[in-house]
């Protein structure tokens, strides 16, 4: 009997990319990988063994403004700078892949959505209002993260505070525990600040866990690694354009979209249409059927690009 070939997609490429990427990204260190402490993506430093840590961590911590701040032109404000510069030239070269692609907490999240389908639950849309309402709050986080650490430096914070967004991340909760690691699902009753912190963990990670079963990457709504990536988007090499006048305003772009990112489908005018919540994964173009009316692409090179054939073809899978 001869066998036959599974047709390649974007999403199995795409699969493969973030199960290589959780693997490295999680157990890597186990296996001596060490991608330093500006990874654009939620690498947890809290996992043992991890191959790269979170840029976010860095950028409170010891790398970061808060010890920076403290000792302007010495030795650690210039490695903090040297890590922003890792950081933003990681950023520039894969841009949002890093959230579509890489990171390990959204493959988590991906499978409760997997989950979710296979229990025959239907996803909750979030209304355009909403959207609106829920977009600016990863900015919010992303400012709480920068302003807290140097007021800790100046003593006019408890030390608790020092690292204010991962003492509430549910990354530090539930990648931990893949490798084997419970402790931070405890409440820690040190005093009471880490009381405090522990407890709005938990609460962060239950209402995220019930989110990603509900809402396709609910989390990224709210992430504001995902806000700071954005912000150097002027630099980036990957983007997402739009063949206007290709475009038949079908909205599977939109249908297959883990962010509900409406502007894919309505824009009428630009090729920019990569927006705040958009994560680079691709899916948009994959769904389209309207050959070149959306690619994906790193400088002035095509990765790829809608077309009839290829949306049949996953359509059959």
């Amino acid at each position: 009997m001869a066998l036959t070939a599974t047709p390649l997609t974007l999403g199995r490429v795409r699969t493969a990319v973030q199960y290589a990427s959780f693997v490295l990204l999680v157990y890597g260190g186990r296996f001596g990988v060490n991608l330093g402490a500006a990874v654009p993506c939620f690498a947890c430093p809290y996992v043992r063994g991890c191959g790269g840590q979170c840029y976010l961590m860095g950028l409170q911590g010891v790398y970061g403004f808060g010890m920076g701040l403290a000792a302007l032109g010495g030795a650690p404000m210039l490695t903090a700078l040297g890590w922003l510069a890792v950081f933003a030239v990681s950023t520039a070269l894969l841009g949002k892949a890093w959230c579509g692609w890489i990171c390990p907490f959204g493959l988590v999240q991906d499978w409760f959505a997997s989950l979710r389908r296979r229990l025959g639950v239907r996803e909750r849309i979030l209304g355009g209002r909403a959207k609106r309402r829920l977009a600016p709050v990863k900015y919010v986080l992303l400012g709480y993260l920068v302003a807290v650490p140097p007021l800790v430096t100046a003593k006019l914070l408890h030390q608790d505070f020092y690292l204010p967004f991962c003492n509430i991340c549910p990354g530090k909760a539930l990648l931990p525990l893949l490798a084997g690691d419970p402790q931070y699902l405890a409440l820690n009753m040190s005093n009471v600040v880490t009381l405090a912190f522990s407890t709005l963990l938990l609460t962060v990670t239950g209402v995220t866990l019930a989110g990603a079963f509900f809402k396709e990457r609910f989390f990224c709504i709210f992430c504001p690694l995902l806000a700071l990536i954005h912000l150097l988007k002027p630099v980036t090499a990957l983007r997402l354009s739009k063949g206007v006048e290709a475009c038949v305003g079908c909205g599977a772009c939109r249908r297959a979209c883990p962010m509900d990112v409406a502007e894919v489908q309505r824009e009428r005018a630009k090729a920019d249409v990569q927006t705040g919540e958009c994560l680079d994964c691709g899916r948009c173009a994959e769904a389209c059927a309207s050959d070149g009316a959306l690619r994906l692409r790193w400088l002035r090179f095509n990765l790829f690009s809608s077309s009839r054939r290829h949306a049949a073809r996953r359509i059959r899978l």
